[in-house]
Order: C-alpha cells, then sequence, then structure tokens
C-alpha cells in the first residue's frame, strides 16, 4: 500500500505529466499534508518557462483550494468539539483571541513552511469570516508563486518569455 502511494506520489509529480499535477500537488501541500508545492512548481517552471503564467494559475488555485479545505476543517472541528465537550480550552482560546485580533489578515502568512497550513485550520477554528479568509489566502499563496517565476526568470535572462 505504502509503495503503491509513493508511486503515484512520483508520477505525478513530474513536470511533463502537465499542469495537472502542479495542481494536485499544489492542492496537497496546501493541506496539512507533507508536501512541497514548491519543487514540483519549480520543476515544471524550469521544463516550461513559457508557461508561467498557467502554472501560476493553476498552481495558486490548488494552494488556494487546499488552504478552503483547512478552514473548513478547523470550523467544522470546532463546532463539533463545543457541541460534544461544551468546554473551553483557555490555551486556545488565548491563541484564538490572538488570531481575531490580527484577523483575517493573518492568513497573507498561510504561504509561510510549517506554520501557513495550521494557520489557516485555526482561522476556521477561531471562525475567522470565510471570503476576507479567502481573499488574504490568495493573495499570500499567489504573491509566493509570483516571486519564484520571477526570481528563476530574472536568473536565466528569460524575462522576455513571461511577456511573450
Amino acid at each position: 500500500m505504502e509503495s503503491s502511494i509513493q508511486a503515484f506520489l512520483q508520477a505525478i509529480s513530474v513536470p511533463w505529466v502537465g499542469l495537472t499535477s502542479v495542481g494536485i500537488m499544489s492542492f496537497l501541500a496546501a493541506t496539512l499534508l507533507p508536501f512541497s508545492s514548491e519543487a514540483v512548481f519549480f520543476a515544471f517552471l524550469v521544463e516550461f518557462p513559457e508557461k508561467v503564467w498557467p502554472l501560476i494559475a493553476v498552481a495558486s488555485l490548488g494552494n488556494i483550494l487546499g488552504g478552503i479545505v483547512n478552514w473548513h476543517i478547523g470550523y467544522f472541528a470546532k463546532n463539533t468539539k463545543d457541541s460534544i465537550l461544551q468546554t473551553k480550552n483557555t490555551q486556545t482560546s488565548k491563541l484564538s483571541a490572538y488570531l481575531r485580533q490580527l484577523g483575517s489578515k493573518s492568513l497573507l502568512f498561510s504561504w509561510l513552511p510549517i506554520v501557513g497550513d495550521p494557520l489557516t485550520v485555526f482561522a476556521g477554528w477561531s471562525k475567522l469570516p470565510f471570503w476576507p479568509c479567502c481573499i488574504y489566502m490568495m493573495i499570500g499563496k499567489t504573491l509566493r508563486y509570483v516571486f519564484i517565476a520571477f526570481v528563476y526568470l530574472i536568473s536565466n535572462n528569460s524575462l522576455g518569455t513571461i511577456f511573450s
């Protein structure tokens, strides 16, 4: 079972499979699963620099959808916990109060490794408003891919490919 999962993940992470693999890996990387969407994004960018805009769009969309799934996991987990236990955890309440103080804007940092994915779950747990959370996730996650592509294209003197 484990080897078949590894074989599947290796197959979809190969850049010449297509943009679908980038979207799937970006989605999986945005969930709490330990994947790196940047590696697949970069491999595809190296192979097909002329497809930078569709690549950014697909990777961003997959990553944003994964963040939305995380938000819903947190939201429904909080509702379930509250309805079953009817108790409050003071440490969780402190963290939730801090996140509410920062608000949805804190999800501009949802692209960060290690803390970004739990941040999206905790935003749902704290019941931050859904649509502002989506907008800030979209901005942060998309800017990450734009930055990676920009740095790569500048370093290879192929910035002109994105405007042609």
